[in-house]
């Protein structure tokens, strides 16, 4: 909380960190509800929750502008919720239904919304790597001032298109930012039995990429560094690296019975959760009143809620489309 406290400064400061607060109870609120959801049945298929890594999401997303394209993994509510697909789109997809932001058709892992630059969700450990880089590539080729932003996790640093991503963006100096999300984990293996080299942003600085850790739990620390690293990026300094140490407190997925984590060490994870600790760091500086805790949990409670009212009341898409979007609806030249 001291690094925190540090940086609260000054009333900017301070407003800056109630945003960011707001922004990261808006993702723990939807995806406890998601999991009570889950719970009774009502969303079916496979659920991946990011309770805990809520600073990461929000602190690199608030250094985004709003037409910089964002690609992340199957745990991605959050990211999707932050750059603005909203969370009655986001439960209605998950709902199956289609006034969800995929008409229901791609589920928890597979959000999807073009207008937001959001471009996944996907299911595959590091398939999002070489999309964000051909994006990136696409907005070098057609000199657009444009970031586009990877997320991933530390399990991804073991497949091949990892390399093969931060290879090419770094011979061709491409506008991508990428944002390892290192849980310690990935699905169920301990970072250090299946990494010889643990240390993710030395990797990416042997291909000749300007990279750096981050503290995960501290979202100050992360929209400081995301600043950092997306104004580099803009001004054609090529590809960065963020290595962002976080941990998630529940498991993998909603199947898992977590049995590779000790619990002592997920009760001292837990200790470090951001909400609480840039709440307790704006209570010290006088700048969280108990009532603005209390109206900032009111309003983030309505608005799920009201995102669950959306969902329910949606409709399943007819068994006659079940066929369409297998081809383009485009009409032909």
């Amino acid at each position: 909380m001291s690094d925190q406290l540090a940086r609260l400064k000054t009333d900017s400061d301070t407003q800056r960190a109630r945003f960011l607060l707001h922004q990261m109870l808006r993702v723990r609120r939807l995806e406890e509800k998601c999991v009570e959801l889950y719970s009774a049945a009502k969303i079916r298929g496979f659920l991946h929750v990011y309770i805990g890594e809520e600073a990461v999401a929000a602190g690199v997303t608030a250094a985004l502008e709003q037409d910089d394209a964002v690609v992340a993994t199957y745990r991605e509510h959050g990211h999707a919720l932050l750059r603005g697909v909203s969370a009655g789109s986001i439960l209605a997809e998950m709902y199956g239904k289609v006034q969800g932001c995929c008409r229901g058709r791609g589920g928890s892992m597979h959000l999807f919304d073009a207008a937001t630059h959001f471009y996944g969700g996907n299911a595959i450990v590091a398939g999002g790597l070489p999309l964000a880089t051909g994006l990136a590539l696409a907005d070098h080729m057609a000199d657009r001032s444009r970031v586009t932003v990877c997320f991933f996790g530390e399990g991804a640093a073991a497949e091949g298109e990892f390399h093969e991503s931060l290879n090419l963006a770094a011979l061709w100096q491409l506008p991508v930012l990428f944002c390892c999300e290192n849980n310690l984990y990935a699905m169920g293996t301990a970072l250090g039995r299946s990494q010889s080299q643990t240390n993710l942003a030395l990797k990416a600085a042997a291909y000749e990429i300007p990279a750096w850790a981050v503290d995960g739990m501290d979202v100050l620390a992360v929209e400081e560094a995301a600043r950092r690293a997306v104004d580099a990026v803009r001004g054609g300094s090529g590809p960065h690296f963020l290595e962002l140490r976080t941990y998630r407190f529940r498991a993998h997925s909603m199947f898992d019975p977590e049995r590779y984590r000790d619990k002592a060490e997920v009760a001292g994870w837990s200790e470090r959760d951001p909400i609480l600790l840039l709440r307790t760091a704006l209570e010290a500086r006088d700048g969280l009143p108990e009532k603005d805790w209390a109206a900032l949990q009111h309003e983030v409670d309505a608005e799920v809620e009201e995102a669950v009212r959306f969902a329910e009341a949606g409709t399943p898409e007819p068994a006659s489309d079940l066929l369409r979007f297998v081809y383009s609806e485009r009409e032909q030249p």
